[in-house]
């Protein structure tokens, strides 16, 4: 079975408090988990401010999702269903991610994107 590689952002309503944006992050969390998904990666973005208003709201708590899958079913759909049902959620897109996107999204997260490339010493000392 080939495994495919995902990437979901989601944005929450900002009138929601830490525990209810934490309690709603950790369902969505569960519906990978009970679909056989393995959970990558959880990142929180925070409080942004969004391109346009949506529902008459100028900002929203920003997460993104990193899972893969190789079970049956289609993921995707059972994790959209769930949005779509959570009225807390305002706007969600997931993508597949490709090879390339998921070695630099793995580079990303281990903190190698950062730092400056190291120049070999003959070069420096010229």
């Amino acid at each position: 079975m080939d495994v495919r590689n995902y990437e979901t952002v989601f944005i929450l309503t900002p009138v929601l408090n830490e525990g209810q944006v934490q309690e709603t992050v950790e369902k969505f969390s569960q519906v990978l988990k009970e679909n056989s998904a393995d959970l990558i990666s959880t990142e929180a973005w925070g409080l942004r401010k969004l391109a346009y208003p949506i529902q008459k709201k100028s900002t929203g708590y920003y997460f993104t999702l990193t899972y893969n899958h190789s079970g049956e079913g289609n993921i995707v759909d059972a994790l959209e269903l769930a949005f779509r049902r959570d009225e807390r959620v305002i706007r969600f897109l997931t993508t597949v991610l490709d090879k390339h996107s998921v070695t630099y999204n793995e580079r990303r997260r281990n903190g190698e994107m950062n730092q400056q490339k190291a120049q070999p010493a003959e070069v420096a000392a010229q």
